[in-house]
């Protein structure tokens, strides 16, 4: 490839009744002789192909979203002019509405593969060239993309009369699911960056900011623009190699699908990354790791780029990596491995324990299956990895090897086989071999920690490690031992070592100086007693579902909200999660345990995410007839706590969240939610803002107790696109048969767009089970309409979100296993898999990820009830 010279017109976008805009691109590139290829192109239509000076014609080599290109010459040229389709799902060019002002804002998203709905293009990663790009937008607006701006002037030849011509510098050598561009009247806020380069010699990166206006001032760009001056700090030192692309730009953008996008020059987010309603320290430190994420993809994925999306994880699972590392070393937010410990983690052990797992390095067949990949395993699973890859080669010998890797393959594409290669020089280790064990496997292993000998009497005399997985890994890992040396003391570790697990099934003995401290230390004298356990992977150097042995899991019941190190008290935590989901902890006991002792947690990371265990417990795995004393049980302390907090804190927050949400299940809560709704209490430190409102309002209008005028009245006084959401799902939970019905047909009829969808759904599924089961037929009957008919985002928030969730329970004498194959959904969705064999994969592998976790959830209820 050579280069693109891309115009869009978007002077008419301001007309709702267009859908449509114009494109015109014109591409140089070589190839073979004689040879014949064909360009992208989803389009509304096209009214000309021409091809090294020859008009081609259109109805003979335009065949669907692919245009033909015969008898190409080995140096070529090609103009395509046609139209695009706006998008409202957030794929290609998306096209939103504030309705807070009526403004238009127009952005792009294209990985892995849309970049096709807005031009024609040849949409490979490998394929890089330099793009220019012109955007023909109304006067009052701002453009932006990758390149700097070099031009506007006004522009007479767009859609609409009148409208200004913005030109930008071509970029460098990218991929085009990385180009970008950006139109509308944003909010611009600018800064710079000035450092000096691997030479040392003084340079500025120009920096900007965008919004919507109605965001403007939620826009904290002065916390904004530190971190991004403390990333552009430490990545290219850490690298040895300066930023390339010139400018850095940020824009913070509604109804996006991702939570933000790598595009060099001009990186998106969601604007759920700016916080009108407040945030804690924990969504603080969160928007920080994207941002640190993000800008590591400037050089892993945007400077060295996979060849194909097999190799995904080259970009992602560094990326993954180096958010939480950047975090640590380069900002405020030092914690950053502890909300990887709990949160991040999770979503890897969840994805990996499914039948649709996959290996970090996969085999990829098709652009379906590449954006399927975005997934826990390519992120969270590949990035718990790479932290083992560096306690196992060590911290420096994987930097030299990133420095390399820049250095050898600037703008050009790679595979797994290239940074084996750098790291193998780096080091001494057998990398090919840990390559091998770890990224070409698939499943999460299993490490179990034993001392025999009788240890509470002192007479341990060995430990070991059992490694049980279908493809044994080597590991490097620490085991700590923890206790209290008095009943309100703080739980610290007493004794910790690091050991080395080779990749073999099966006990391996510690050395025998090892086990002995272990062994020692488990057997304290000082130790309170049921209090001392051994932590396995205390600070969570490798990947593994760490299984306590009896003892220290009942230990760990009881104290571990007084853990004192926040990274140890998060691997608790995950380990105790994980023994829910396992079936080793009762899902009421853990409940129970977080209403009893969690509702102090004093980190904010921490005591989010431990909550949204508990309601996931609570929703899936405590059976449906114990369910509402086990939720009064949560509520009561979770309303106790919230009254407890400390005005104005970060818990405070987090708990009336979480309390508004599970209130949704229960309408003896709702008397207080509408006493704060209505002003007549209060709870001091805490405003009832627009989004804590509106999930307040939803709670009470789920259970019945809100009519549809003091609906209208709320989004009266809320404009704003929150409010515009926050209806939307409050109208779909009112309790009523006929909204349910509205609310199935809103959900079906095509209007909604991305995030009016998901909100209609939410809404939608807070009914009873006897209300959601008249639409399983439904579910089942018009899933494989939904993924013909609209796009993939669409789809897959359809067939996801109206998913039965009524996995009710009963008690019964038939085994466990019975149970399972005979619930109706599980039925009902292995049928639907056996008669639809030819469905496309990634639809396949939703409903087969689906019908896992259905199976899980039944699992666990019916091994609730025959205990």
């Amino acid at each position: 490839m050579v280069d693109y010279r891309v115009v869009v017109d978007l002077s008419g976008a301001q007309d709702p009744g267009r859908t449509s805009f114009g494109s015109e691109v014109n591409v140089r590139f070589t190839a073979e002789e004689g040879a014949e290829s064909f360009i992208d192109f989803i389009h509304d239509s096209v009214s000309s192909v021409e091809l090294n000076g020859e008009l081609l014609d259109v109805d003979d080599v335009v065949e669907g979203s692919r245009i033909r290109l015969p008898e190409l010459g080995e140096a070529n040229e090609l103009r395509v002019v046609g139209r695009g389709l706006y998008s409202r799902s957030g794929e290609g060019l998306h096209r939103y509405v504030d309705p807070q002002d009526g403004e238009v804002y127009i952005y792009t998203q294209y990985e892995p593969a849309d970049c096709r709905r807005v031009f024609a293009v040849f949409e490979q990663p490998d394929l890089k060239a330099e793009f220019q790009f012109t955007v023909i937008a109304p006067p009052q607006w701002l453009a932006a993309s990758n390149g700097e701006l070099v031009a506007s002037r006004p522009c007479d030849d767009g859609d609409v009369p009148g409208a200004v011509s913005h030109e930008f510098a071509p970029t460098q050598r990218i991929s085009s699911y990385i180009t970008t561009i950006l139109a509308g009247p944003y909010t611009r806020v600018t800064d710079e960056w000035s450092g000096t380069d691997a030479q040392g010699e003084p340079v500025t990166i120009p920096l900007a900011l965008y919004c919507r206006r109605a965001l403007a001032d939620a826009m904290d760009s002065e916390e904004l623009f530190a971190l991004t001056k403390q990333g552009l700090d430490f990545f290219p030192r850490l690298f040895a190699f300066a930023y390339p692309f010139g400018k850095y730009e940020q824009a913070f953008v509604p109804e996006y699908n991702l939570g933000a996008m790598e595009n060099p020059g001009l990186v998106t987010f969601t604007e759920d990354y700016l916080f009108p309603s407040g945030a804690t320290r924990a969504q603080l430190a969160g928007r920080a790791n994207t941002l640190m994420h993000e800008m590591s993809h400037m050089w892993f994925g945007d400077l060295v780029t996979m060849r194909w999306w097999d190799d995904l994880w080259l970009k992602e699972s560094f990326a993954e990596f180096m958010g939480a590392y950047a975090c640590v070393h380069a900002t405020q937010y030092t914690d950053a491995w502890v909300t990887f410990a709990l949160a991040r983690k999770e979503w890897a052990y969840r994805q990996d324990q499914l039948r649709t797992t996959h290996p970090v390095v996969a085999d990829i067949v098709d652009l379906e299956a590449a954006r399927q990949n975005f997934d826990g395993i390519t992120y969270a699973k590949g990035a718990s990895v790479l932290k083992q890859l560096v306690a196992f080669v060590g911290e420096e010998s994987f930097v030299d090897a990133c420095r390399a890797y820049f250095r050898r393959f600037a703008f050009r594409n790679t595979d797994l086989a290239d940074f084996l290669d750098v790291l193998d020089e780096a080091c001494d280790h057998d990398v090919r071999a840990w390559a091998q064990q770890w990224l070409h496997t698939t499943g999460v292993p299993v490490l179990s920690f034993a001392v025999s000998g009788d240890a509470a009497a002192g007479s341990g005399s060995g430990a070991t490690l059992t490694q049980s997985a279908r493809e044994p890994r080597p590991h490097v890992l620490t085991v700590g031992v923890y206790g209290r040396s008095a009943a309100d003391a703080p739980v610290t570790v007493t004794e910790r070592v690091e050991v080395r697990v080779p990749a073999e099934d099966g006990p391996t003995d510690l050395p025998e100086d090892r086990a002995a401290v272990l062994a020692g230390a488990l057997a304290g004298d000082d130790a309170v007693v049921g209090t001392t356990f051994a932590l396995l992977n205390d600070t969570d150097l490798t990947y593994c579902l760490a299984h306590p042995d009896a003892r220290s899991l009942a230990a760990l019941t009881r104290v571990v909200g007084g853990i004192e190190d926040p990274l140890a008290r998060a691997v608790g935590h995950s380990q105790l999660w994980a023994a829910v989901r396992d079936g080793r902890l009762r899902p009421e006991d853990y409940v129970r345990m977080v209403a009893q002792r969690c509702t102090g947690e004093t980190h904010a990371a921490i005591l989010t995410t431990v909550l949204d265990h508990a309601r996931q417990a609570l929703g899936e795995y405590v059976p449906v007839a114990h369910r509402v004393h086990v939720r009064r049980v949560l509520l009561d302390a979770l309303r106790d706590a919230l009254l407890r907090a400390a005005p104005g804190s970060d818990a405070q927050l987090i708990l009336a969240r979480a309390f508004s949400r599970e209130a949704a299940r229960d309408g003896a809560y709702a008397r207080p939610i509408q006493e704060w709704l209505g002003g007549i209490r209060s709870i001091e430190g805490l405003p009832l803002t627009p989004q804590l409102r509106w999930s307040m309002l939803t709670a009470v209008t789920a259970t019945g107790h809100s009519t549809m005028s003091e609906l209208r009245s709320e989004r009266a006084r809320d404009s704003s696109r929150d409010g515009h959401l926050g209806h939307l799902q409050a109208l779909a939970a009112m309790r009523s048969d006929r909204a349910k019905q509205q609310a199935w047909e809103r959900i079906l009829s095509g209007e909604l767009s991305n995030d009016e969808l998901s909100a209609t759904i939410s809404g939608f599924q807070l009914a009873s089970p006897a209300v959601l089961r008249r639409y399983e037929d439904a579910y089942f009957e018009q899933v494989t309409r939904w993924w013909d008919e609209r796009s993939m985002e669409i789809a897959t928030r359809m067939v996801r979100g109206l998913y039965p969730r009524t996995l009710d329970v009963r008690a019964s004498s038939a085994a466990v296993t019975d149970v399972v194959a005979r619930h109706r959904v599980v039925r009902a969705t292995t049928r639907w898999l056996d008669e639809h064999q030819d469905a496309p994969a990634a639809l396949r592998r939703i409903m087969t990820e689906l019908l896992d976790e259905a199976r899980r959830s039944v699992d666990l209820q019916a091994r609730c009830l025959t205990r």
